[in-house]
């Protein structure tokens, strides 16, 4: 039976996909049979059966024994290659080269020789469309077209992982490409954003500022972190006021984005501007929005990032006035403290050997400060309806217990408390 179905479903040869092709093209040349929608839904279908046919029989999830079986070809040589850190077991064929993972699991599928030269599914979707101005029907059109972004989809993420960026940017970008041509239904914002994700990767910032900008334009902005993205790409090239615009406007729009805020305060000391401009960034969402805490939060890490954490404690405490409950202002606090020890450690361990009594006063300094960095991370695990908030104070908490454990008993009592409560989170 094993025989039978590869037989049943052997690749068929290169020129034959390509007789196929050439026949399906000039069917297209034809006046009379070029104005009529089938024709260009066989030449679509035409295209897909050549882009499938080195594909024959290989489908992902196989285990080894099984692909084996449908697939009598030898390869044409086996080895063992690292992808993102894992082995994977190569086989290499004559058309595709295909990759098993530590599971014995068939991962990855590259075609390394087509059966028809040419981007076949580009070529596939346009057919597609053109049969769909010619009047036939979306509903019939719309799952191949989806087919194909999917097809695109998996072949830049074969691409990304076996490390070739350009090329998964430029597979990313034909499911982002093909996903918003008529008649295809479903824009595919996803593969949009991942063909910026590459392309900055493959240092195409062109490429990755185009379709970012796509994305952003449709309201796809990944939490915030795609005008992080886009400074990014200004900043490649050497536009520093477009990546400060794109950053500020990035942070009145998402005022707890993290790689917002933290590029923000690095582009400010980069380019050696006062970092408290950054806060008058803020004042207008304030006007809008006085009795937002997380703005006054923001103000906060503002002030951490650049050591001024006096400002600091006053913002996160005003933040506090307006929520009592508000957890990420006492995380901030916390953080403050451990800042502000850091601070004193680089200070100590910079003293000259003869300079002990200033570094017994430095060392009791550092004790006390992490003393007062306890009560907010527990009031912070206490009130925070956040997991990975809470898993984080937690994982604070144990340190600093740990690190008290012999100023007082209750340190040590501290510490076990904070090391089950980790542990049954971990």
């Amino acid at each position: 039976m094993a025989c039978s179905l590869q037989v049943a479903f052997a690749q068929k040869p290169a020129a034959e996909m390509q007789k196929n092709v050439d026949k399906a093209l000039e069917a297209t040349q034809d006046a009379k049979k070029a104005a009529k929608p089938a024709t260009w839904v066989k030449l679509g279908d035409t295209y897909m059966a050549a882009y499938n046919n080195p594909l024959t029989n290989i489908t992902l999830g196989l285990d080894k024994a099984t692909f084996q079986m449908m697939n009598k070809e030898k390869p044409i040589s086996v080895s063992t290659v690292q992808l993102e850190g894992q082995p994977f077991e190569k086989m290499e064929f004559a058309t595709v080269d295909v990759y098993f993972n530590g599971a014995g699991m068939l991962a990855i599928a590259d075609v390394t020789h087509p059966s028809v030269e040419g981007d076949l599914l580009c070529e596939a979707a346009k057919a597609y469309a053109k049969a769909f101005e010619l009047g036939e029907k979306a509903d019939k059109l719309d799952p191949k077209m989806q087919e194909i972004v999917n097809k695109y989809y998996e072949d830049a993420y074969n691409a990304y992982q076996l490390g070739n960026m350009a090329k998964a940017s430029k597979l990313f970008k034909g499911a982002a490409d093909v996903s918003m041509m008529a008649p295809c239904s479903v824009p595919n914002y996803d593969a949009a954003y991942n063909a910026a994700f590459t392309a900055v990767a493959a240092r195409d910032y062109d490429q990755a500022e185009e379709y970012f900008n796509i994305c952003l334009k449709n309201g796809y902005t990944s939490d915030g972190n795609i005008y992080a993205n886009l400074s990014n790409c200004a900043l490649a090239k050497a536009d520093t006021l477009a990546a400060k615009n794109y950053l500020a406007t990035g942070l009145t729009q998402f005022p707890n984005n993290e790689s917002v805020l933290t590029s923000l305060i690095n582009l400010y000391l980069q380019t050696n501007e006062d970092p408290e401009k950054i806060v008058e960034l803020l004042d207008d969402a304030k006007k809008v929005m006085p009795n937002n805490p997380s703005l006054f939060y923001v103000e906060g890490n503002i002030y951490a990032g650049v050591k001024n954490y006096e400002k600091a404690l006053a913002a996160y405490d005003k933040a506090l006035e307006i929520e009592p409950k508000y957890d990420f202002a006492y995380y901030g606090k916390g953080n403050v403290a451990l800042k502000q020890a850091e601070d004193i450690i680089a200070e100590r361990d910079a003293l000259d050997v003869r300079e002990w009594k200033k570094y017994d006063e430095l060392n009791e300094k550092v004790t006390q400060v992490y003393i007062s960095a306890v009560e907010p991370f527990e009031k912070c695990y206490e009130i925070s309806q956040n997991e990975a908030v809470k898993a984080s104070a937690a994982d604070f908490l144990k340190r600093l217990s740990f690190t008290l454990r012999n100023v007082d008993p209750k340190y040590q009592e501290a510490y076990d408390k904070w090391s089950k409560i980790v542990d049954v989170a971990e």
